[in-house]
């Protein structure tokens, strides 16, 4: 144990408890899955615990961030950082936002086989890119390369939560009901007139995992107006986590939603920022890779 112990630098000690963040998220999934039997317009809304699982999944989005620049400048052990930090990112942003999305929409007591079927394959989708993801982010580490090759698995637990958020709050807001009350019975069961936007997620979550195992080039978001653009996302998105854990905490009743706008206007930010970022990711990489031609041809 004490060689174990003695192979690690600092920020292996955050990517560790960036994983254990990660179990914690699903811990707190399989709490939400009692209060979910319900659809979420008569009560399911209200549990706390998905927001709890989302919030450890944003903070171990922020401790992989940090935990970069902390072994470039502290740690002088490399030994287990690079296989500890996939095992934690595949741990937290593959496997937890997959089961967190299928819990949320899951309809328990009343989806259809095929939504079931079709939600649990879009899960494991998510689950098999960001495993060849990260496995392909390995290998391309030692090209040193400037950009990231396809989404990151951070960026995209960050693109599914957001629009989860957005989908999730819908219902509370009263936004868009003439589009939320059409019947299918295939979709999501017999009796089922309230499907809202529940079946844009398994679109979404197809092209998310397709976005990671693409050859887009991505920022890496170093600095410059892509990192500022980055924090203000992340702040947005935490902002809106704990506002909607502090609404379903204090609700009284279920099926009382309301105060919950301004959880889904900060989450249709979150989902702007991180598309806008997918969309222009490419630009500001073909801008970097001008800057640095330019100085080494000055030189």
């Amino acid at each position: 144990m004490k060689t174990t112990y003695r192979m690690m630098g600092i920020a292996d000690y955050i990517t560790l408890f960036n994983g254990l963040l990660g179990t914690a998220a699903i811990l707190f999934i399989i709490l939400a899955v009692e209060d979910l039997h319900q659809p979420y317009y008569q009560g399911g809304l209200k549990t706390h615990y998905i927001w709890l699982a989302m919030l450890c999944i944003l903070a171990s989005v922020i401790g992989d961030i940090i935990d970069g620049p902390i072994a470039r400048k502290y740690s002088k052990r490399k030994l287990l950082g690079g296989s500890l930090d996939i095992m934690s990112d595949c741990l937290s942003f593959c496997v937890a936002p997959a089961l967190l999305i299928f819990v949320m929409f899951g309809r328990w007591g009343e989806a259809s086989p095929f939504w079931t079927l079709s939600l649990a394959i879009a899960s494991c989708w998510i689950i098999a890119t960001g495993m060849l993801r990260l496995a392909r982010f390995q290998y391309d580490q030692a090209s040193n390369l400037n950009h990231f090759i396809g989404l990151s698995s951070p960026g995209n637990a960050l693109l599914l939560l957001s629009i989860a958020g957005v989908i999730w709050i819908q219902p509370s807001t009263g936004i868009g009901p003439e589009l939320t009350t059409w019947d299918c019975a295939i979709c999501f069961g017999k009796g089922s007139s309230k499907p809202y936007f529940d079946f844009l997620m398994v679109p979404i979550m197809f092209i998310s995992g397709g976005l990671m195992i693409s050859d887009k080039p991505m920022s890496k978001l170093k600095g410059g107006i892509p990192m500022k653009l980055s924090v203000l996302q992340l702040v947005v998105m935490l902002i809106a986590i704990l506002h909607s854990l502090n609404h379903t905490t204090k609700s009284e009743h279920g099926n009382e939603m309301v105060g919950l706008d301004f959880s889904f206007f900060l989450f249709i930010i979150s989902t702007i920022l991180v598309i806008s970022y997918i969309i222009l990711g490419e630009k500001v990489v073909e801008n970097i890779n001008q800057d640095e031609n330019v100085i080494l041809a000055e030189e």
